[in-house]
C-alpha cells in the first residue's frame, strides 16, 4: 500500500512545507494485550494554504483536530492523514487506538514463559514510529518530545529522557518524562514493562553527571553482567568524548536488552535497545564478549554521528552504520581491552565482501528512492564496506586531519541534519585533500576490485621487480587507490615464521611497483595486504599459497592467518582452489587458531565449503570427513578453553555418521566426559538438536530438556530440534507453518527453519518438494508479513542448500523463471531472488571447480 512507502520526492516536498517544532504523546498501555491508547499533539510551521499528510497506522482512529478545527477520521486512510489548508502555525491533535506488534517493530509485546511477565519495547528503524504516535516520519523533520506513559502498576518504563518518578493512580502508574532534545522520530523510544537491572553514573568530559542504567527482564537479570557491559560503556564514552571533541550530547544514557529482537541494537538516543541474546546465560567465549563489546560501542558512537548529527535522507544510511562501524573497532582496539579488534573486523568485512559480489550490489552511497529501498540495504555494503572504505579514508587524509574535520562537521550540524557533501567537504579544509575523485571511485562506484602480485626473480633466486596488479573484478567499476601493506615471509630453521621486508604504499591504477621487495631473497610467502587495511579481493602466487596450506598452523599473527585465509575463501568461492583444498587449509588451521573471532570465521567457511561447495560425488566422505576432524578437535581442545566451547558446538553441526552420533550422545548423556566441559543448558540443546538430527533421540528427550529449561530460548530450541525430525511429514508441518502461519513470534520462527534445514546435506531429496511451494507462495508471503518477516522468511527458505545436489532439480532456472514471469512484484523481493539464485549459481560453479 502507498501509505506504508515513503518517497524521496514525498519527503522533500514535505520538507519544503513543514517545519516541526515539538510532539506531546501520551501513551496507555493499561487496556490489555490488543491496543494501546496513543494521543498526540504536534506543533509545526508550514507554509500557509498548502496541504501534507501526518503518518499513522491504526486499526482506530477516534479523533482528528487541526487547529481545533475537527477533521473527519476519514481522512486517516492508506495509514496517513490528509492536512488540507494549512495556517502559518498549526496544532495537529489526534487521538487513536494503536496495536502492539509481536514482529519485532513498532510496539513489540511480549509475555516471558518464564514467569508470565509482561514486557513492551519499542523498534522504529525505518518508518516505524507511527505504529505508536501520528508522526510526520522522515528524518530530517526533527522535533523536540514530550511524553507521558500510563502503565500497570509496577512496571518501569524508558525514554529518551531520564525515567521519573511515577505518579500512582490506583493499578496504573503514570510517568510524565521531560522534554527531549531535538531528534529524528525514528530514534524516539519507549520501553515498559518489569525490568530489572542496574543504575550508575559517569562525569562527562563537561562536568555533567551521566546517569546509566542496565536492564533485562526480571527471568534474564541473574545472568546480566552489568559490571563488564558498564566498563565497556564507560571506556567508549572517554575514548569518543576525546576523538569527537564534543561532550555528550544527550541527559542519560540506559541500555535494555529485549527479547524477540530483530536487529543486533538500535541507537535510540539515550535510550538504547539490545537484543537479549546478549545476555549470556551460559559462560561466553572471548569472541562473544567481544562482539557484544563491538555492539555497546557502535550504538554509543551513534549518540554523536546518527543521532546528534543525522542524515537528512536515508540515501545517507551508509553513513550512519558505517561510521558507527569503523568507530566501535577503533575503540575496541585503542580503547579496551580487545586491542585485536581488527581481526574481528574481519567477520564483518566477510560479509561486505560477499554482498559487493551479487549482481544486486550498490554503491555504497546507494540511490534510496523510497522507504522499500532503504529497507533492503541494511547490508554488508552499508555497514561492513563502508567501515572498510573509511579506514582507508582516514589513512588517505590523514588521522589528524579526518578528526578535525569530523569535529567541525558534528559541530556545525548539531541537532539538526547533513549529509555526506557537507562531511566531506570539512575533511578537505581539515586535510588539504580534493576527495571528488575518492569519493566518485570508492562511495559512488559499485563493486570490488582484485588485487594479485607480479613477481619477478631473477636466476639467482632474487626479485627484481615486485608489483601489485590491480584488476576491474566487478561489472564497471574503476581501479582505486588503495592504502595497504605488501610483506614477504620464509620460515626459520626452528619453523617459525620471519617477516622478511614489509612496506606500506599507495596502490593506485593498474601496476605498483613496491620497492622494498627489489634486491631480496624471493620470500617463501608474499602478503598483500598485509594487517588487512585494503578493501578488495586478494590472490596469492602458487609458491606463496602452498607455503600457506603447509604452514598455515606455525604464522602466529592472527592478522596475517586472517588475509591468507580470507585470499584463500575468496578462490574457493570463485572456483579458483577446489572446496576440498580449502577444507585441508581450514581445519589445518584451527589448532594453532588462538583468536576466537577467527576461529568461528574458519568454522563457518569449513560448514559453508562443505555443506554446499564441494563436488556431489564427494560430498558424503567430505561431510564424514570434516565432522570426524572437528569432533576430534573439541576432544583435543585444553579443558575449559574457548576453543573447546566453540569446537564441541561445531562437531554437534557438523557430525554425520553413526559413529559421530554416538561419540555427541555419550557426551550428551554424561557417558563421555570432556574435562572442563561444561555441559549446560545451551550445550545440551546443541548436542539435543544434532542427536534428533541424526535420529538418535526424540520428542521423551525434547519433552524433558524443555521441561528444565522452561525459558523462551528453551521453547525455542526445543521447536528447532522438533523441526529437525527427518520425517516428510514434520518437514511439511513445518514448511507450512514457517511461510503461512502469522501468528508466530519470529524468533520461534528462525529456530524452525533452523531445524527445516538439518537434513539438506545428507538427504537433499527430502526437500525437492518444498522448491515448488516456495515460489508459488512467497508472493503471499511477501503481501501478508511486516518487511522484516517477509524478508527473513524469503532469505532463509529459499533452497539454496539443495542447489546441484538434488537430482532432477535446478534451482537456479526456477528462480530465473519466477523473476521473468513476476515483473510487477516488489522491487525489494525481486532483489531478495535475484541475490539467492546468484548464491546458488556459484555453489554449483564451485562444484564443478572441486576437482
Amino acid at each position: 500500500m502507498p501509505g506504508l512507502n515513503l518517497t524521496r520526492e514525498e519527503a522533500a516536498t514535505r520538507a519544503e512545507i513543514l517545519s516541526v517544532h515539538h510532539y506531546d504523546i501520551t501513551l496507555d498501555l493499561t487496556r490489555g494485550a490488543t491496543d494501546f491508547g496513543s494521543t498526540t499533539r504536534i506543533e509545526f510551521d508550514a507554509t500557509a494554504g498548502a496541504s501534507t499528510f501526518a503518518d499513522l497506522v491504526s486499526n482506530n482512529v477516534r479523533s482528528i483536530r487541526l487547529n481545533g478545527q475537527e477533521i473527519p477520521t476519514e481522512a486517516h486512510t492508506d495509514h496517513r492523514i490528509a492536512l488540507d489548508g494549512l495556517a502559518k502555525h498549526n496544532v495537529l491533535e489526534v487521538e487513536a487506538d494503536c496495536q502492539y506488534m509481536h514482529t519485532g517493530e513498532g510496539l513489540h509485546r511480549f509475555t516471558d514463559p518464564a514467569d508470565g511477565e509482561d514486557y513492551c519495547y519499542s523498534q522504529f528503524e525505518v518508518p516505524d514510529a507511527r505504529r505508536v504516535y501520528t508522526t510526520f516520519e522522515q528524518p530530517d523533520l526533527k522535533a523536540t518530545f514530550t511524553l507521558t506513559v500510563s502503565a500497570p502498576a509496577g512496571w518501569l518504563v524508558f525514554s529518551n529522557a531520564p525515567t521519573p518518578k511515577p505518579e500512582v493512580d490506583g493499578t496504573t502508574w503514570i510517568y510524565r518524562f521531560a522534554e527531549t532534545e531535538k531528534m529524528s522520530t525514528y530514534i524516539t523510544a519507549i520501553i515498559a514493562g518489569p525490568y530489572k537491572g542496574v543504575t550508575d553514573s559517569l562525569v562527562s568530559s563537561d562536568g555533567r553527571t551521566i546517569d546509566l542504567g542496565v536492564y533485562s527482564r526480571a527471568s534474564l537479570v541473574e545472568h546480566l553482567d552489568t559490571d563488564r557491559i558498564i566498563d565497556t560503556t564507560r571506556k567508549g564514552f572517554a575514548f569518543f568524548e576525546k576523538q569527537y571533541g564534543i561532550a555528550y550530547p544527550f541527559t542519560k544514557y540506559d541500555q535494555i536488552f529485549v527479547p524477540e529482537y530483530n536487529a543486533g541494537a538500535m541507537e535510540n538516543a539515550g535510550c538504547v535497545t539490545f537484543r537479549d541474546s546478549y545476555v549470556f546465560r551460559t559462560r561466553p567465549t572471548a569472541a562473544q564478549l567481544e562482539t557484544r563489546a563491538n555492539t555497546i560501542l557502535h550504538e554509543l558512537a551513534h549518540m554523536w554521528f546518527g543521532d546528534l548529527v543525522t542524515m537528512k535522507w536515508w540515501n545517507d544510511l551508509w553513513l550512519n552504520e558505517s561510521f558507527a562501524e569503523f568507530m566501535s573497532h577503533l575503540a575496541l582496539t585503542e580503547g579496551t581491552e580487545f586491542t585485536d579488534a581488527w581481526t574481528g573486523f574481519m567477520l564483518r568485512k566477510d560479509w561486505g565482501l560477499k554482498q559487493d559480489q551479487l549482481p544486486t550490489t550498490h554503491p555504497i552511497k546507494a540511490e534510496i528512492r523510497d522507504l522499500a529501498d532503504v529497507e533492503v540495504n541494511f547490508d554488508g555494503i552499508t555497514y561492513a564496506k563502508g567501515a572498510s572504505v573509511l579506514r582507508q579514508l582516514v589513512s588517505y587524509v590523514g588521522r589528524e586531519g579526518f578528526f578535525t574535520g569530523l569535529h567541525e562537521y558534528l559541530t556545525a550540524h548539531s541537532y539538526a541534519n547533513a549529509t555526506l557533501t557537507d562531511l566531506l567537504g570539512e575533511l578537505e579544509k581539515a586535510s588539504g585533500r580534493d576527495l571528488k575523485a575518492w569519493s566518485k571511485v570508492w562511495l559512488e562506484e559499485a563493486g570490488v576490485t582484485l588485487l594479485r602480485p607480479e613477481i619477478n626473480v631473477d636466476d639467482n633466486g632474487t626479485i627484481s621487480e615486485l608489483a601489485v596488479v590491480q584488476e576491474s573484478f566487478s561489472e564497471g567499476s574503476s581501479l582505486r587507490p588503495h592504502r595497504m601493506a605488501v610483506a614477504g615471509y620464509s620460515a626459520t630453521e626452528d619453523g617459525s615464521l620471519k617477516q622478511v621486508f614489509r612496506q606500506e604504499l599507495d596502490v593506485d591504477g593498474a601496476r605498483t611497483v613496491v620497492p622494498a621487495a627489489s634486491g631480496l631473497a624471493r620470500p617463501q610467502l608474499i602478503l598483500l595486504n598485509d594487517g588487512d587495511l585494503a578493501y578488495a579481493k586478494i590472490r596469492m602466487d602458487a609458491e606463496s599459497l602452498e607455503f600457506a596450506t603447509k604452514n598455515i598452523a606455525s604464522i602466529t599473527d592472527s592478522l596475517t592467518r586472517g588475509v591468507i585465509m580470507a585470499s584463500a575463501w575468496d578462490m574457493t568461492r570463485d572456483g579458483e582452489m577446489s572446496a576440498r583444498s580449502y577444507l585441508d587449509l581450514a581445519l589445518a588451521a584451527i589448532p594453532g587458531e588462538t583468536n576466537m573471532s577467527m576461529l568461528q570465521l574458519t568454522i563457518r567457511h569449513i560448514e559453508e565449503a562443505v555443506r554446499t561447495f564441494v563436488a556431489p560425488a564427494e560430498r558424503q566422505a567430505a561431510l564424514e570427513k570434516v565432522g570426524g576432524a572437528l569432533l576430534d578437535l573439541a576432544v583435543a581442545a585444553a579443558p575449559a578453553s574457548d576453543e573447546q566451547n566453540i569446537l564441541i558446538r561445531a562437531a554437534a553441526h557438523g557430525a554425520t555418521t553413526a559413529e559421530q552420533g554416538e561419540q555427541l550422545r555419550a557426551i550428551f548423556a554424561g557417558e563421555k566426559v570432556l574435562e572442563g566441559l561444561d555441559l549446560d543448558l545451551d550445550c545440551r540443546w546443541v548436542l539435543l538438536i544434532a542427536l534428533v538430527r541424526l535420529g538418535l533421540a526424540g520428542e521423551a528427550e525434547i519433552v524433558a530438556l524443555e521441561a528444565e529449561d522452561g525459558t523462551m530460548t528453551g521453547h525455542q530450541n526445543a521447536a528447532c530440534a522438533r523441526a529437525a525430525v527427518e520425517d516428510a511429514t514434520v518437514k511439511r508441518n513445518v514448511f507450512d507453518a514457517v511461510m503461512t502461519d502469522l501468528s508466530i513470534p519470529n524468533d520461534t520462527r528462525w529456530a524452525m527453519v533452523s531445524g527445516f534445514w538439518t537434513q539438506a546435506r545428507t538427504n537433499p531429496a527430502l526437500y525437492t518438494q518444498f522448491v515448488a511451494d516456495y515460489f508459488n507462495l512467497i508472493e503471499r508471503v511477501w503481501a501478508e508479513n511486516t518487511f522484516h518477516t517477509a524478508e527473513d522468511i524469503a532469505i532463509l527458505m529459499f533452497p539454496t542448500d539443495i542447489a546441484g545436489y538434488a537430482e532432477g532439480v535446478d534451482i537456479v532456472a526456477a528462480g530465473q523463471e519466477w523473476i521473468a514471469s513476476h515483473t510487477e512484484v516488489s522491487a525489494a523481493l525481486v532483489r531478495i531472488i535475484r541475490e539467492r539464485v546468484d548464491v546458488a549459481r556459484r555453489q554449483i560453479e564451485a562444484q564443478k571447480a572441486d576437482v
